[in-house]
């Protein structure tokens, strides 16, 4: 089942406490919400609904709920960028293709994973089903 989609707030919080572990709101709000000039009262209500969606799961420690992600930062990227593709271009990744071939600054690091996942993918398509 997909879950609800993610407001660019949302996925930033979500994608900070991926890549930073278990934390506190408190803690949430000293870090991220401090650069970005959030309320604690703000990172609170991204957190919970972070967690009503299902992205964010929470336990009491101490006597203090702890935040984590049980995905890693890669898994919700590609998670997200596949809602999109779903939602938005209606499952083609024609667009999206085309949208990089636009591009002007693509790395040498980028060109050789994106040759890595077409070839996957030829392979995907020879093997017997």
């Amino acid at each position: 089942m997909a879950r609800a989609p993610l407001g660019l707030q949302e996925l930033q919080v979500l994608r900070h406490i991926a890549r930073t572990g278990p934390q506190t709101v408190g803690r949430v709000a000293e870090t991220f919400g401090a650069s970005q000039e959030l309320a604690r009262s703000t990172i609170l209500t991204m957190m919970e609904r972070l967690r009503g969606k299902g992205y964010l799961q929470r336990r009491r420690t101490n006597g203090v709920f702890v935040y984590s992600s049980p995905s890693r930062d890669e898994d919700l990227l590609r998670d997200v960028v596949g809602g999109f593709v779903e939602r938005s271009l209606e499952g083609s990744v024609s667009p999206f293709v085309a949208y990089l071939a636009r591009r002007t600054q693509v790395s040498e690091e980028d060109l050789t994973e994106l040759e890595a996942l077409v070839e996957r993918l030829r392979a995907r398509r020879r093997e017997p089903s």
